[in-house]
Order: structure tokens, then C-alpha cells, then sequence
């Protein structure tokens, strides 16, 4: 924590969730921003500490992925062990949750920085997925489509035993290997031979202008901004939070954390989410 900055308050779960629930109750339909927080329940991890600051490597740049082979080749031989844990999670009670509200009428559009469309199983439909979405895989030069599945199955045929290394998972599908990939085989585009990569936006790449518009026509739309389980470091996520302020629009944040948004924000709750979400609901 920085020199002369105030500790951060923490809620408990009973507290905050009855000052979520006054927050709807004012403002009751909501655009609600979601990110890696919500999912670190279903065993995928979160790049940030509680004070914002990355507690693991960064993840792969989208200039270096297009330009190095060897870039690729670690990216996709850290995916055999990386994407079964995406492809394997299950929704958590805040995924739930938030599904609740929805069914109640409480949002009006939920956008996700998450790529492991959790939500989306847990039931949420009016979702989108701002980073792009982990189960599909994209040709970056003829814009072929296919399952992540078929692709993780095709570079395991590549590289007989490659799966058997054991390393932490990362939340994008990428893992925490280091040996040496020089001898990976990349599973290339079968139409064209193309590069294949997730059709998620890597760090240095832009969210596509129409998806960014339609998020933020939602949020004009909207009574308010909920955001829950969000540092809010990346601009792509803290940019909702900007325009809610130019258009007056009152914020709520439900993090374990500090965010980027505490300054702007009229709610601000350190509280785990889960349970904060349960009490909120009952309260609603």
C-alpha cells in the first residue's frame, strides 16, 4: 500500500449486501461489469491482488503472438494444461447470483471481461462477452472458425506426452510452464494454414468497436453501474466507469479489493461476493 494512503474498509458480507440492495432499490436496472473475481470460486485463477497489482506474469501480447512463432508455440503448448481447467469450470453461486438479478429485471446488460462464459451457464442471457470468448478459436487470416476443443485435441496429437506436464493454470487458458517449446508443434488453420488463435482480445489488442458501442448504448439505458469482481486496471473495463460519471450515472463496486474506480464510485464494498450477493438478493 502506498505511503500515506487509507486502509481499505472492509464489509461484512450481512452489511454489504444490505447496501447493495439499497443501491438496486434506487437505481433498479443496472448495467453490471464482471471480471475475473467472479470466477476465481470455480477454480480459475485472477491476475491481481487486492491492491491491484499483478501476482503473476502478464499474459501474452497480442503484437508478440502475431509476430513469433515462438511466442505461439509457448502460448499453445501451456494450453494443454491450461484450457482443461477453463473448459472444465462450473458456475459458482455468484454467477448464480447474478443470474438472479437479471430473471428479477435488475440488469439490463451484463458485460463480461471473463472469457469462460460462465456466466452464460449459470443462466444469465442478456450477456456479453466484452474480451471475446476461450471456447472458440478463430484463423487470423481467413477468419475460419472452430472449437477450442478440436484444436486442443489436435496439438495433443501433435505432441505425444506434451499434456502430461503438470504447472498452475492462468486465466486465459495459458498456464505457468516454463521448459523449453522450440520442438512444439502449432496446430495450424486447416483451410488456409493460417495462424490460429482464441478468439479472446490479448492484452495490447482493441475490444471491437461495435461490441464497445452496444455496451455503452446499454449503459446509457441503464439507472446505474454495478461492478462486481473487477479491479477495473485494464482501461477496457474502467472506460464504463468514465462514461457513467460523464453521464451522471451512479456506480457501485463489490470487489475484494481495491479498484481503479474508488474515487469515482458512490458505493464502494470490500466484501466477498458470493455471500454479499446472497444477502443483497433476500433483501431485494
Amino acid at each position: 500500500m502506498p505511503i500515506g494512503e487509507e486502509p481499505l474498509e472492509a464489509h461484512e458480507p450481512e452489511q454489504a449486501g444490505q447496501l447493495l440492495a439499497d443501491f438496486i432499490r434506487r437505481h433498479p436496472r443496472l448495467l453490471i461489469l464482471t471480471g475475473a473475481g467472479v470466477s476465481t470460486d470455480s477454480g480459475i485463477p485472477d491476475y491481481r491482488d487486492g491492491e491491484g497489482s499483478w501476482k503473476r506474469r502478464q499474459p501474452v501480447q497480442h503484437g508478440d503472438f502475431m509476430a513469433s512463432q515462438q511466442v505461439r508455440q509457448r502460448y499453445w503448448g501451456r494450453s494443454l494444461i491450461g484450457w482443461p481447467i477453463i473448459r472444465n469450470a462450473t458456475p459458482n453461486p455468484a454467477h448464480q447470483r447474478i443470474a438472479e438479478l437479471e430473471k428479477r429485471g435488475h440488469s439490463n446488460l451484463l458485460v463480461t471481461q471473463n472469457v469462460d462464459r460462465l456466466h452464460q451457464k449459470a443462466g444469465s442471457h442478456l450477456a456479453m462477452d466484452l474480451h471475446g470468448r476461450a471456447d472458440e478459436v478463430i484463423c487470423m487470416t481467413c477468419g475460419n472458425r472452430s472449437s477450442r476443443d478440436l484444436v486442443h485435441e489436435r496439438c495433443a496429437e501433435l505432441n505425444p506426452g506434451f499434456d502430461n506436464y503438470s504447472a498452475t493454470a492462468a486465466p486465459d487458458g495459458d498456464a505457468d510452464l516454463e521448459i523449453d517449446f522450440s520442438r512444439f508443434n502449432i496446430a495450424d488453420c486447416t483451410h488456409c494454414g493460417g495462424i490460429l488463435k482464441p478468439d479472446v482480445v490479448f492484452f495490447g489488442d482493441y475490444v471491437p468497436k461495435q461490441r464497445v458501442h452496444s455496451a455503452l448504448d446499454a449503459l446509457k439505458a441503464s439507472d446505474g453501474l454495478l461492478v462486481i469482481g473487477s479491479s477495473l486496471m485494464v482501461y477496457s473495463g474502467f472506460r464504463f466507469c468514465r462514461y457513467a460519471q460523464e453521464w451522471s450515472r451512479p456506480m457501485a463496486t463489490l470487489n475484494l479489493g481495491r479498484t481503479r474506480a474508488d474515487s469515482l464510485v458512490d458505493l464502494k464494498l470490500n466484501a466477498t461476493i458470493s455471500q454479499t450477493l446472497d444477502h443483497a438478493l433476500a433483501e431485494l
